[in-house]
């Protein structure tokens, strides 16, 4: 199982010295990396902030930089935060189980859905 995913921003974190920095991994989140960050007093009193605190856990590796903290992923240009954004929601997105089935008529093999709520 894969648990942590290489990414390139789009624009690129510039720091105080002026240098860019680009390549970077996130790793998949944990039930208890949302509940702390919805504990951060920066969370509780400007509920935007929650996408920062997040991202700031879940990224492991930023080209150059020791350590990634709120401060940091403050400063990515957006379209570098919307990258992230996007590149969060689809790693950590739970996609509905599937199971392989035969066609009666056929007889050729499908992977088919499973409903377990009967809606739809």
């Amino acid at each position: 199982m894969i648990t942590e995913y290489e990414f390139e921003l789009p624009r690129g974190y510039v720091d105080s010295n002026g240098d860019v920095h680009k390549r970077g991994k996130m790793r998949l989140a944990t039930a208890g990396d949302e509940i702390s960050a919805t504990r951060d007093p920066r969370v509780l009193s400007n509920p935007s902030y929650l996408t920062v605190v997040v991202l700031a856990k879940v990224i492991t590796e930023l080209e150059g930089m020791p350590t990634i903290v709120p401060n940091i992923v403050e400063r990515f240009f957006t379209a570098d935060l919307a990258f992230l954004q996007d590149m969060y929601q689809r790693i950590n997105d739970i996609e509905p189980p599937t199971m392989k089935v035969v066609c009666p008529k056929c007889g050729e093999i499908h992977e088919v859905p499973i409903n377990f709520t009967r809606e739809g």
